[in-house]
Parts: C-alpha cells; structure tokens; sequence
C-alpha cells in the first residue's frame, strides 16, 4: 500500500482515507478482491492447478486461498470451475417460468427495505438484487432476489442493522460465462449504507439504477449461479 500511496502522491495514511471514502472498502481488501477476481478468471480460462492459480494471485498457502474464496464467492475454487453446466441449467430454468416472485415474507416483526429497480439501458432479461454486510457483493447476500427489469422487489422481516444494497444484471442473450465472470454486466449500489433500526415500522423505499460498470465499482465475487439456486428452489 506503500508504494500505491507514492505514486499518488499521499500518505499512506490519507491514501486509505481517501480511497476507503471513494470505493468504500479499504486498499488492502480491494486489492484481494480483484486477486480473487482473477482467479476467477483463471479458474474458467485456463487450464492451471488450483495450486497454480493460488500461486499466481499471490496466495503462497492452498488452504488459506481455498478457504477465502469459498467464504467470498460462495463456492469452493474446484465447484467454481466445474459451475457452467449448472450454470446454464439455471438460467434455463429462469427463462422458462410463467411469473415472478418478487416479494417474500418472513415471519418476523423486523423492518422492510423494498424499491423499484430498472435500467438506464434497456435490456431484455433480470437483476439480482442483495443485501450485504460489506460494501462489495461476496458471500450469499443476508436477503436477496431476482427481479424482472423493470419490477420491484421488497425484503420483508429484516433484522436491525448496517446494509449495502447492491444489484447486477443477466439479460437473455448472455452465455454462462458471461455471469460466472461478470465483467461488463449493468449493475447498481446505494451509495449509502442503509441502517435498519430496531422497532422501526417504516419500510426503506428505494430506487435502484442498473447502468454500466465503473472502473471505481468492486469486483462481483459472488457466483451468480448460486443467486439463481436460491432464487429457483424458493418459486419452484
């Protein structure tokens, strides 16, 4: 970080300051975020050991990287490499349902986040739309859906606490890889995180615009086809 905060002309000090206020996460942890985005990459791509791939992203121990990306991607490295036929079975079976269930209630007295979601550019297909504990899309959102863009979504029974809402979009016309290794996908945060407090009754109403990706946005880590998973094994 040292030497990032050089060629910026900073402190290290100011440099994580002000680049954990302009991407929301710190350098160190964005910087393993893209690691884990090439070996994503890698692991569809080219035909290297997941040894090799550990190596090459900077990860010396097996275990550590296997235990990582599991945790932030939600698959094992070996499930990962192996996900595009289940990847495509499910987008298949997306593509064939005759309605969508946007809205899911869970017993609880919690809070309610619900909104709108849409495109700045049309497209022809679904957003997938989370809520995490970290300002970057890792891990199994705490609450999550699919939505048919435009549509709305509502997430009923949400305990208190800090949440960071983020979306992505899958169109119709995509191939598996596309969304195993979502590069250029439309996608959508709220900038702020949003704060469910306890015994509050009044529901978040938000406005969620899917548009192209930036260069300041983190990586989509999480696998998309187990967003999917989910989604089917609740309306199916």
């Amino acid at each position: 970080m040292n030497r990032l905060a050089s060629l910026a002309s900073y402190s290290p000090y100011h440099f994580a300051r002000i680049f954990k206020e302009r991407v929301g996460l710190p350098p160190l942890y964005y910087i393993s975020s893209l690691r884990l985005q090439k070996a994503k990459d890698l692991l569809l791509r080219s035909n290297l050991s997941i040894r090799d791939i550990a190596l090459e992203i900077g990860q010396q121990s097996l275990g550590t990287f296997t235990t990582r990306f599991t945790e932030r991607v939600g698959v094992t490295p070996s499930q990962f490499r192996d996900s595009p036929p289940l990847a495509d079975s499910y987008f298949r079976s997306l593509r064939k349902l005759d309605s969508w269930i946007t809205t899911f209630i869970y017993t609880s007295q919690h809070g309610t986040i619900q909104g709108t979601v849409q495109a700045d550019t049309a497209f022809d297909g679904f957003a997938l739309v989370g809520l995490f504990g970290k300002p970057i899309p890792e891990g199994l959102p705490l609450y999550g859906t699919l939505v048919p863009t435009p549509g709305t979504f509502c997430f009923s029974g949400v305990k208190p606490g800090t949440y960071y809402l983020m979306a992505t979009s899958v169109s119709w016309g995509m191939q598996a890889m596309d969304f195993l290794l979502p590069h250029s996908t439309l996608r959508a945060k709220i900038e702020e995180p949003i704060v469910d407090e306890p015994l509050s009754s009044k529901p978040h109403n938000l406005r969620v615009v899917l548009r192209a990706p930036r260069l300041d946005d983190p990586p989509i880590l999480i696998s998309i086809p187990l967003l999917m998973k989910s989604y089917l094994n609740k309306v199916v």
